[in-house]
């Protein structure tokens, strides 16, 4: 009778466990089958025009207005007709971008001043902007700033000031506009990282350091929204742009300009609208920089240090 009652319950537990794998690998099978339909469509796509959304109601808030890409992202998105909430603690310059960018005649174009690496200014803009202007859309943090030195000669001052501005203050714009993008139940989030958010550089160690964090920040906000009830109400673009000429890359090394020259401030905004349009969630510009990035780190490390090594683009110290 023990034996029976045995080999009955070594025969259940053999079932069970013959049906737990029967059901994880029917899983898998429907996962590879729903990742090739999504390659399918992908491809399919790619080969048809985009589709890209009207901004022209949207209210965008862009930090770091004063100069560079946040001057040219205010004027492009102005001309769409958005309306234009200029954010920098440079009120002239930002104040010039303001004027240029009203002379369009398009969007209506407002100017605040703050520290963004300040989370109580931040709160207190929020509530400012949401009384002047209204529930902000589109949060573009843009701010950032680079010094550009070996990380001995890196200043404890300059590692604080390069992480509060490039990303605490992501973390306060986020917080401080969120909530009005839920009130809304529209919203997206752009981020400028960097292409040193995707391969390390010598002279860059803490902007580097910076600019993964964002990315991290981005990936796992996108995962905490996609889970959420606002999956596909509030979306999230994570920008990744060469170098480009604004001032930030004061002794730039490149060793084949006529493809890897630094880039125009205008282009590079012109390419982030068209990610915000698209609904893009990661771009770098140019766009062949991920695929470059992607294939490579399938490859043994060293091989990845070659081509870096070809490559030989960055930054010289500044302080030579």
């Amino acid at each position: 009778m023990e034996r029976d009652s045995f080999f009955n319950f070594s025969t259940t537990t053999a079932s069970k466990r013959m049906f737990a794998f029967l059901q994880d690998l029917l899983q898998l099978l429907m996962l590879i089958v729903r990742v090739l339909l999504e390659l399918t469509t992908v491809l399919v796509q790619s080969m048809l025009p985009r589709k890209l959304k009207d901004i022209s109601s949207e209210i965008v808030l862009i930090t770091g207005t004063g100069h560079g890409i946040g001057r040219e992202l205010a004027l492009q998105y102005a001309a769409w007709g958005s309306t234009v909430v200029c954010v920098d603690i440079d009120e002239k310059n930002n104040m010039d971008t303001v004027q240029e960018a009203q002379r369009l005649n398009r969007g209506a174009v407002h100017s605040f001043s703050c520290d963004v690496s300040k989370r109580d200014q931040v709160l207190a803009l929020a509530k400012r902007v949401k009384t002047k202007v209204g529930s902000v859309s589109v949060l573009v943090n843009n701010v950032g700033i680079m010094p550009t030195h070996p990380l001995p000669q890196q200043s404890a001052e300059e590692i604080q000031r390069v992480f509060d501005v490039n990303v605490f203050s992501q973390f306060w714009t986020i917080q401080a506009f969120l909530d009005q993008m839920k009130e809304r139940r529209n919203g997206h989030i752009i981020s400028l990282s960097s292409i040193a958010g995707v391969v390390g550089l010598s002279n860059l160690v803490p902007y580097c350091a910076t600019k993964f964090a964002v990315r991290g920040m981005m990936e796992a906000l996108h995962e905490e929204l996609r889970e959420g009830p606002y999956k596909d109400l509030i979306r999230v673009t994570t920008i990744f742009p060469y170098m480009t000429n604004t001032g930030l890359c004061k002794y730039p090394k490149v060793k084949f300009p006529t493809i890897l020259g630094l880039l125009d401030p205008k282009e590079v905004a012109k390419r982030i609208i068209e990610a915000h349009r698209s609904n893009s969630l990661e771009v770098t510009i140019p766009s062949s920089l991920m695929y470059i990035n992607n294939w490579t780190r399938l490859l043994p490390s060293s091989c990845g240090i070659m081509l870096k090594d070809y490559i030989d683009s960055g930054v010289e110290s500044d302080l030579n």
